[in-house]
């Protein structure tokens, strides 16, 4: 199983407390291996096949915000700790932006998380925002400005449970969005809309 770098850095500790407590307590020891198994787990990062047209989900969970903002539409995925916390590429081109943005640490998946802590990967005709969550401090960008993308490829994570919004260009209408509140998606691999974006 592929996992994403820095997943050893919260793994660790654990695993490494597993053998000095299997000397105090055989459940102590379990309870340690299994925390390290379930951070091992969450910080897992698979392949996918994106399809070749399209504007793809940035992230596995479910779709929490689809709303109007002037004349660009916002679709947001909210990750569950069950979820895979690799965000991806809607669409492949050159990244223009990469900015943080530091704020609250609201949960994810409410109208207070528009104040959480940000970083926002701009591209020539679309937005990504990657926001932490309760849980997540920690928002690990894989991308800098110039860099070249391929349709869902890997843009970063977020660690334990946040958000991530791709705000479209105006081209595209509410009308045209494809998938509804509350449905499940794939990072890279669910279409949000047909309607396509310049790559460059």
């Amino acid at each position: 199983m592929k996992i994403v770098p820095d997943a050893w850095r919260y793994a660790a500790p654990p695993l490494l407390l597993a053998g000095p407590l299997g000397f105090l307590s055989p459940v102590g020891t379990l309870l340690a291996l299994a925390t390290g198994g379930a951070i091992l787990h969450f910080f897992r990062d698979p392949e996918r096949n994106p399809p070749v047209e399209g504007i793809l989900s940035p992230a596995d969970g479910r779709v929490s915000v689809i709303r109007e903002e002037g004349d660009r539409v916002r679709v947001g995925v909210f990750m569950n700790v069950t979820d895979v916390h690799v965000n991806r590429a809607p669409v492949g081109g050159r990244v223009e932006s990469v900015e943080h943005e530091p704020g609250k640490h609201r949960p994810a998946f409410s109208k207070d998380s528009d104040n959480n802590e940000k970083v926002h990967i701009g591209f020539p005709s679309y937005d990504v925002t990657l926001i932490a969550g309760a849980f997540a401090r920690r928002i690990h960008p894989y991308v800098e400005s110039g860099d070249e993308l391929e349709r869902g490829e890997r843009l970063g994570h977020i660690a334990f449970g946040s958000r991530a919004d791709v705000l479209l260009p105006p081209s595209v209408d509410v009308t045209d969005i494809e998938v509804r509140k509350g449905q499940c998606v794939r990072a890279g691999e669910t279409v949000l809309t047909r309607s396509e974006v310049r790559s460059d």
